[in-house]
């Protein structure tokens, strides 16, 4: 698979409920994230102990992307994250946007870079998320 299709493939996946997904990333990985909280760097260990947390706090975590983009190899996604919560599970929710910036190694996701910010309500953030299909 081409290091587009190794991202396009991740982000396709419910990190909720799949139970393969730290098979998408090198044992040497990292993402370096910035978020409304703060900076956060996670290894694989921190990887597998936030996808845990993910599966303990929600029934779905899905996302929608809007852009994925090639750049000699290096892959940047556009999306904004869905989940169905434990309180309420009948309701599919946006929760957050981010871009992510991926370097693939041996077939794997090997260096994050990522940013995000918490949903706003205002209609054209969701609608700008939607505009383009991948």
């Amino acid at each position: 698979m081409s290091a587009k299709e190794i991202v396009k493939a991740f982000y396709e996946l419910d990190l909720a409920k799949d139970e393969n997904i730290l098979n998408f990333f090198h044992k040497e990985c990292s993402l370096k994230w910035h978020s409304t909280k703060g900076y956060t760097v996670l290894d694989y260990t921190g990887l597998d102990n936030m996808l845990t947390g993910v599966k303990k706090s929600f029934h779905s975590f899905k996302y929608r992307l809007s852009h994925l983009l090639d750049d000699d190899g290096i892959i940047t996604a556009r999306y904004t994250v869905y989940v169905t919560t434990i309180e309420r599970p009948e309701k599919d929710e946006p929760l957050a946007h981010f871009i992510s910036i991926w370097e693939i190694k041996d077939g794997k996701l090997y260096k994050g870079f990522e940013i995000s910010q918490q949903l706003d309500n205002s209609s054209d953030s969701l609608n700008s998320y939607a505009e383009i299909k991948v």
